[in-house]
């Protein structure tokens, strides 16, 4: 199964990156980098640069049907990139319109609540993103993870990185159950 990780040309935290990515390789689907600009996408570890690494896939040139699911990684920057962009905030309205799981950790649930999807959903997120769930129609908890299947398609939420494990067998499990 293909998995989109939607991520803005910069500011994504490399490990929320990096870490579901290796557990849906391991899992046998095919992990697919998709970003609003061609090239390269610059990875932070907290304010510090880290790796870059190749789009695969563009925003606005691809669709969510090609995808089986949609993962989100954090970073303070990334998502708020990515809710200022129409194309992002459409793609991902799309995984969820279609019925496609998204999982979405740490500051992601920004772009989650520019698309207008946390409306009666369950989440969890970095503390700092609680008030604009809530104010965006969510309930917002704080759990190491948090799989609400509350609306059209199963949601699975992060707080930061040391949630990651659970963050990433519960999405496998979403993804393939």
């Amino acid at each position: 199964m293909r998995v989109a990780f939607l991520v803005a040309p910069e500011g994504v935290e490399q490990v929320e990156l990096t870490e579901p990515w290796k557990a849906v390789s391991d899992a046998g689907h095919e992990p697919l980098l998709v970003s609003t600009k061609p090239g390269k996408i610059q990875a932070f570890d907290h304010l510090d640069k880290a790796e870059t690494f190749p789009v695969d896939e563009v925003v606005g040139e691809t669709s969510a049907d090609s995808f089986g699911g949609l993962v989100l990684p954090g970073g303070v920057a990334n998502p708020d990139f990515l809710r200022m962009d129409e194309k992002a905030v459409a793609f991902v309205k799309d995984f969820f319109d279609g019925g496609r799981p998204v999982a979405a950790i740490c500051h992601a649930p920004w772009t989650l609540v520019e698309a207008d999807v946390v409306r009666g959903r369950t989440l969890t997120s970095w503390p700092s993103l609680q008030t604009d769930i809530r104010n965006a129609g969510g309930t917002w908890v704080d759990e190491q993870v948090k799989v609400c299947d509350s609306g059209p398609n199963k949601l699975v939420t992060s707080r930061r990185p040391d949630d990651l494990k659970a963050f990433c067998e519960a999405f496998l499990d979403v993804l393939t159950g």
